[in-house]
């Protein structure tokens, strides 16, 4: 869900811009000569950045309103004080500031983590795990959290993302264009400058470069994951690391949840080829096989 909400704002703020951008004539980089590519370049990379620096910005309050969490500022029992206590010892040993601790209504296994750098953090598990799972499995599902935060996570998604962004509008702008010209072409007067036909073009190939560059995307958040399961094992143990993935299988494999659990990334076995090119996350197999390796 982190990774759906990050995305979904940057894909906003970029479609926004774009349109204000072009309702206000600033794209400068279209002169008469045609397209300049550096000026566009630039152009692309200051509002393709904007959108991913934004998204960051607000991962922490798009978190809490899209999971319902609740920041825990006074324990109320004692597994909210154990909670607490054990993510204040995984963050000393990681090298981090204390995360806001945050517990969340739902009965399947999840957690996240989200913030925009690691000394401001948010670490957050549900309350169906909180519930039903043992102590140390626990532990291991905070450290891999915890993991995400200290491995900076978040911070080098939003670079991956600015750059993706940049070379999306800069290369659908450039498509956008040769299509205009292509039909303006006997349009003599309309030489070097663009109509209607290159902001439906763009906003088309905008669209279409987005869905392939996300697979740049969705490749490293499938690789963080072995990443934070690694930090999970080195903090809390790889036996424990091992037996909460492979509880939270066996869970999802009785039961009737949907294909994509929205926090801790774990799904039903695999999906197509193609499809695996969009996961955010690895196959919970791979993931156990890679700790065993270990």
């Amino acid at each position: 869900m982190r990774i759906l909400l990050f995305l979904l704002t940057n894909i906003a703020v970029l479609v926004v811009a774009s349109i204000v951008l072009s309702v206000l004539g600033v794209e400068r980089y279209i002169s008469g000569s045609g397209l300049n590519l550096t000026s566009l370049l630039i152009f692309c990379a200051v509002f393709g950045f904007t959108g991913s620096i934004i998204s960051l910005l607000l991962s922490k309050k798009m978190a809490k309103w899209g999971s319902k969490a609740q920041v825990i500022e006074q324990p109320r029992n004692h597994k909210e004080q154990w909670l607490l206590t054990t993510v204040q010892e995984l963050a000393k040993e990681a090298g981090i500031k204390m995360p806001e601790v945050a517990i969340f209504p739902a009965h399947e296994a999840n957690a996240f983590a989200t913030g925009w750098n690691k000394n401001d953090a948010l670490v957050a598990v549900s309350s169906g795990m909180l519930d039903r799972y043992p102590p140390d499995e626990i532990r291991a599902v905070m450290a891999h959290e915890i993991g995400h935060v200290a491995n900076g996570d978040m911070v080098t998604l939003s670079l991956i993302q600015g750059v993706v962004n940049t070379f999306v509008m800069f290369f659908a702008r450039i498509a956008g264009y040769a299509v205009d010209q292509f039909l303006r072409r006997d349009d003599e007067e309309g030489e070097g400058s663009v109509g209607w036909g290159y902001y439906i073009a763009t906003m088309v190939f905008e669209i279409l470069f987005g869905i392939l560059a996300s697979m740049i995307v969705m490749w490293f958040s499938r690789y963080r994951e072995f990443r934070a399961d690694e930090a999970g094992a080195r903090l809390a143990g790889k036996g424990a690391m091992i037996a909460a993935l492979a509880r939270i299988q066996s869970e999802h494999e009785m039961s009737h949840m949907p294909d994509s659990m929205v926090a801790f990334g774990i799904r039903r076995g695999r999906k197509s080829s193609f499809g695996e090119l969009f996961s955010s996350h690895p196959p919970i197999n791979d993931r156990i096989a890679a700790l065993q390796q270990l």
